[in-house]
């Protein structure tokens, strides 16, 4: 129970830094060109939501298992951020009519790679704390 504890703690204080960064800054100004009418303020209650039930995903389905590897949580979390944020963006894409093919394609990429990341350092740096406590 404690190393799951500390892999999901892990997982989020990479992942966290790094969406926010990419969000707040990298992308700021592109999504706002592409959907910009259609962005509101942040709703933090649905924001913290999100976070915790996709680190809780990336567990179960990436990093949580006592086989994982840097080499499969590489693998599998590029492969779950894909199907997870293909899963949104496709569903906008298909129902928004100011949603756009770039906006499809960049987010996606970045699900892919965040999570990737997200998921390998995460157990990494979980794997460096339970070899130190």
């Amino acid at each position: 129970m404690k190393r799951y504890a500390i892999l999901y703690v892990a997982t989020m204080a990479v992942m966290l830094p790094l969406d926010l960064l990419f969000l707040g800054f990298v992308a700021k100004g592109f999504f706002q060109s592409q959907v910009g009418d259609m962005l509101g303020d942040i709703r933090p209650v649905p924001a913290v939501l999100f976070y915790l039930l996709y680190i809780a995903g990336i567990m179960i389905f990436v990093s949580g298992s006592p086989d994982a590897t840097w080499r499969s949580t590489l693998l599998f979390g590029a492969l779950f951020g894909f199907f997870c944020y293909a899963t949104f963006e496709l569903t906008a894409l298909a129902l928004l009519k100011h949603w756009t093919w770039n906006v499809v394609l960049v987010d996606i990429a970045w699900g892919s790679f965040v999570t990737a990341v997200g998921a390998t350092l995460g157990w990494a740096l979980a794997n460096w704390v339970i070899e130190k406590v």
